[in-house]
């Protein structure tokens, strides 16, 4: 342990799982006390079982009343909170809008902006105070989607450009006090990211995709298929003091695609 987030007390909303679960992991390696929130049970458990010490909510994280469940607890625990990291996410599994029927559109449209962009604003609103408080740091979690085409369908992809806006967005709005930035990660091996329930994608997970570290690692110049660790430590960086003059900013652990010829 380096004891880069020394003292620090964390918030992980989506935490079960990928890169939340290694969030969580790093994060309490590099000396911070974290909470989490998360909606499956049986992982809200595993969490219990593994990490006693960590508080964990099990609620839903689009919703106003688990947002702020989950930060009374921490702040319960901990005497107030630096840190809100939000890895929520859902999939589409690379729908266009041609292979979208219009009587699905506004179901479809309304679960995926729910889990990926509203969770983000009830996440950063119930911790504003506790935030404020301590001049604390938000991360959220974007995606490589939201960069560049081709990697998510038209729904995910037009999500993930709006948890961009909203890091930009908040940056502006809670500065000086909070700093708000970004994680934009790659292809994941060992992710559980769900499709849409609305799709009837639920039961899939993107993780199981087969042959996924040789996809993964073909589709990047630096040929490296990049686990939930390898992306939990860019959260690390911008959660840690070494990163206190940045805000409205996105790391990207993608393995460098955005200068793939």
């Amino acid at each position: 342990m380096s004891g880069w987030l020394e003292g620090k007390r964390a918030l992980v909303v989506g935490a079960g799982s990928g890169i939340g679960r290694a969030v969580v992991d790093a994060f309490r390696a590099e000396g911070a006390r974290v909470a989490v929130l998360e909606l499956d049970a049986a992982k809200c458990q595993a969490i219990r079982e593994s990490s006693p010490d960590v508080p964990v909510t099990t609620g839903d994280a689009t919703t106003q009343s688990a947002n702020e469940q989950a930060v009374a607890s921490a702040v319960t625990a901990f005497g107030g909170l630096d840190l809100l990291v939000n890895c929520v996410g859902v999939f589409d599994y690379y729908k266009g809008l041609t292979e979208l029927d219009a009587g699905v559109i506004d179901t479809a449209f309304d679960e995926m902006f729910a889990i990926n962009v509203k969770s983000h604003l009830h996440s950063v609103k119930a911790a504003l105070p506790a935030l404020r408080a301590s001049r604390g740091s938000v991360i959220l979690t974007e995606s490589t989607s939201g960069y560049y085409p081709g990697r998510g369908g038209v729904l995910y992809v037009s999500s993930k450009f709006a948890v961009r806006g909203l890091v930009t967005a908040l940056a502006h709005e809670l500065a000086p006090d909070i700093r708000v930035n970004g994680v934009a990660p790659g292809g994941t091996l060992g992710t559980d990211l769900r499709g849409l329930n609305s799709l009837g994608l639920e039961t899939r997970s993107l993780g199981d995709a087969p042959g996924r570290a040789d996809e993964l690692a073909d589709r990047v110049p630096l040929k490296v298929a990049l686990s939930a660790t390898d992306h939990a430590w860019s959260y690390v960086f911008l959660a840690s003091d070494r990163a206190r003059g940045i805000t409205g900013a996105a790391v990207h652990p993608d393995g460098g695609i955005g200068v793939k010829a």
